[in-house]
């Protein structure tokens, strides 16, 4: 995405770190866990290659297809999955978020739409709206999570906490990105 280099860098690190911990709960001796690690850990790691500030790396023109066809797929996947719960229905509107800020990016002229106002502002503000929603109840359910389990031991597999720190810093990563837009 576009905008100051310091705050760029600043979330692609946090997507990526968000992204390597994803891969880590991927070892998860439970299998919906680890399912969700996957797709956890895509949307980290994309969202990390799209917040590369564009003052240090233009991406390809092919780029910005390529992430829309991989997160069509993922949103594709994620809408499959929302047969068995519920629960998939925001890894869907997250993948779907990437397709668009994907299709943005590729239609803006130079690839730089901090400069004109580009995308759908209907769009892109239910999207913040809803990201804005995500992050914040996120934050209250994660609190009694944290007070709850404190200092337990264990792997860093299986920390239900650390899942829900995860999930609260990419849906800040999307709010900072769709701002963007």
């Amino acid at each position: 995405m576009h905008g100051p280099a310091s705050p760029g860098w600043l979330l692609v690190a946090l997507c990526a770190a968000t992204g390597a911990y994803c891969l880590l709960r991927m070892r998860s001796t439970v299998e919906e866990q680890r399912r969700a690690a996957g797709g956890e850990a895509l949307m980290g790691f994309g969202m990390a290659a799209m917040a590369v500030p564009a003052t240090a790396f233009t991406p390809p023109p092919w780029a910005w297809p390529a992430y829309a066809v991989v997160f069509g797929a993922a949103a594709l996947h994620a809408l499959w999955a929302a047969r068995a719960g519920a629960h998939h229905l925001h890894h869907l509107v997250g993948a779907s978020a990437m397709v668009y800020m994907a299709v943005v990016m590729a239609a803006s002229p130079g690839h730089h739409p901090a400069s004109g106002g580009a995308g759908i502002p209907l769009l892109t503000g239910a999207l913040l709206l809803y990201f804005t929603g995500y992050v914040l109840l996120s934050g209250l359910r994660l609190v009694p999570v944290a007070v709850a389990v404190g200092g337990a031991a264990g792997g860093w597999r299986d920390r239900p906490e650390l899942a829900r720190a995860c999930r609260l810093s990419m849906g800040i990563g999307m709010v900072a990105m769709l701002l963007t837009l």
